[in-house]
């Protein structure tokens, strides 16, 4: 498993999110459901994309508030939305270049901060993807 695909197995449950400082995401601007939408994303296994209903059961969530939260991350040029190559009826959220770089940034301090919880829980040793073919 990549890194991303350990940090997004945290539990997140109704009111719960993976141990973050809430004020890390504060200072880059993002809501706490915005980061976790991207790693779900990002953490999805063998993959680089997600469906809404995919989304919805990781994040715990109804399908109408993931859809909801997905526009605001793409009118902020974090996530967008691309009709599926082999099929036609299904949508894929994927992260865009800037929704990247944002992760990117974010999870490694996320992971700087599980690090001192490690006799706790299982830390990624490096940030790598996996990408579909």
């Amino acid at each position: 498993t990549s890194g991303y695909e350990t940090l997004a197995a945290f539990p997140i449950g109704v009111g719960r999110s993976p141990p973050f400082n809430e004020e890390i995401l504060h200072r880059n601007g993002i809501p706490s459901l915005q980061y976790l939408l991207m790693l779900q994303i990002k953490g999805f296994p063998d993959r680089d994309w997600a469906t809404v209903c995919e989304l919805a059961e990781r994040l715990q969530a109804k399908h109408h508030g993931v859809v909801a939260l997905i526009s605001r991350c793409e009118e902020i040029d974090l996530v967008k939305r691309c009709v599926s190559r082999n099929d036609k009826r299904r949508v894929e959220v994927k992260l865009t270049e800037n929704g990247e770089k944002l992760l990117e940034q974010l999870a490694n301090l996320h992971r700087s901060e599980l690090v001192s919880l490690k006799d706790e829980f299982m830390v990624p040793v490096q940030l790598t993807s996996r990408r579909a073919s």
